[in-house]
């Protein structure tokens, strides 16, 4: 089925819901564990933008689009991964004297 205004206007509204609850709860101090909040708003726009703007559902025709967007996820996993990983060695790494040394003095 062709998308039409009903279904972008749906996802616009969801995606700045799902925008502002984090966004007022951190101005607000209104929870102590902020970052679990952004997270699950951000999945939760993740899955609206999937579904509302990309138009992917569990239909035959777009099988290889899912796989498409699921190779995507595995690559930005590893990208993201191998960063942390490489950031968090080098960090682990560092010599002891470098890093006991005072810019300023």
């Amino acid at each position: 089925p062709r998308p039409n205004a009903q279904q972008y206007i749906t996802g616009f509204a969801l995606a700045i819901i799902l925008t502002a609850i984090p966004f007022a709860l951190v101005i607000g101090h209104v929870v102590s564990d902020v970052l679990l909040v952004i997270a699950v708003c951000a999945a939760a726009q993740i899955i609206v933008h999937v579904v509302y703007f990309l138009h992917l559902d569990r239909s035959e025709e777009q099988r290889w689009n899912r796989m498409a967007l699921l190779y995507v996820v595995i690559m930005v996993g590893i990208v993201l991964g191998g960063s942390l990983w490489i950031m968090y060695n080098l960090n682990h790494n560092m010599m002891p004297g470098v890093m006991h040394y005072k810019v300023w003095k």
